[in-house]
């Protein structure tokens, strides 16, 4: 099975701008570019949609609490290992 490519932001967006332009059939610019006609008209379609937001990767809500959680746990341990050498150390001191 083949790989994915991933393309960057950057390039999604300066091949929509290039789709835009309307010199060229999206299947040409598509051609030129070496990717998928069908890839290039999804990029425009999700350009289109939200200017904004577009592009910005795979992430989902999920999956961004998920890794806050991750690091939040990570944190907690942190912080409980370093409570308990303390307590050791003080209970040594006090016998």
């Amino acid at each position: 099975m083949a790989n994915r490519r991933k393309y960057s932001a950057e390039y999604k967006r300066e091949a929509v701008e290039l789709a835009k332009s309307g010199m060229k059939p999206i299947s040409q610019v598509a051609r030129e570019l070496g990717i998928h006609g069908g890839v290039l008209t999804r990029w425009c379609r999700e350009m289109a949609a939200d200017e904004g937001r577009a592009f910005r990767g795979q992430g989902k809500p999920r999956d961004e609490e998920l890794s806050t959680l991750k690091r939040e746990l990570v944190q907690v341990k942190k912080e409980r290992d370093f409570l308990k050498e303390a307590a050791a150390f003080f209970a040594k001191e006090s016998k």
